[in-house]
């Protein structure tokens, strides 16, 4: 197995440059592509997840595109050849943290290189709720009523009053809490 790419001798290592962003049940995609100007004897990929406040952990690897997963993830992942690129399966909330990619390519020596990808998991907004106090919500002339606005799931959530398409702000007529 041999493989000439790029134009200097030592590995590049190309990942996305911003935080993915991925939705709750669907998969997500890590892009990574590497090069480098050697004949390679082996090609090594290894990923890595880690949390905040915790020790990153196995995923999975491959030698010469020979996959080895942790069986705890092995349907959870899968690389995706040539390159280095990730799949995760299913996103949990749980699968939001940094992502490592380590590449080493044996040659004439060894040379290695490795990334961090941080990964984003939205949760999509469920249909908002609307409750008035009072309940029957007819108030005439000098009464007040309360709209009171609720989502039950939904990550970022921001909510915008609108009457009549316009947006609302607050002064003698509307308060916001």
């Amino acid at each position: 197995f041999r493989f000439y790419a790029g134009i200097c001798s030592a590995l590049k290592l190309t990942v996305p440059s911003h935080t993915i962003h991925g939705i709750e049940g669907q998969p997500l995609h890590l892009s990574v592509d590497y090069h480098f100007n050697a004949t390679a004897s082996e090609i090594q990929i290894i990923w890595l997840f880690e949390r905040s406040q915790s020790n990153p952990k196995y995923l999975l690897g491959s030698v010469n595109q020979r996959v080895v997963p942790d069986l705890e993830y092995q349907n959870k992942f899968t690389l995706i050849p040539p390159n280095a690129s990730l799949r995760i399966n299913a996103l949990h909330l749980s699968d939001e943290g940094n992502y490592i990619v380590k590449v080493n390519v044996r040659g004439n020596g060894t040379i290695a290189a490795s990334q961090k990808i941080q990964v984003a998991v939205d949760v999509p907004v469920t249909m908002p709720t609307v409750h008035t106090e009072p309940s029957s919500g007819v108030v005439e002339y000098v009464g007040n009523i309360t709209l009171k606005c609720t989502v039950n799931r939904g990550t970022r959530v921001a909510y915008q009053w609108m009457k009549n398409g316009k947006r609302l702000h607050a002064g003698p007529h509307y308060t916001f809490s």
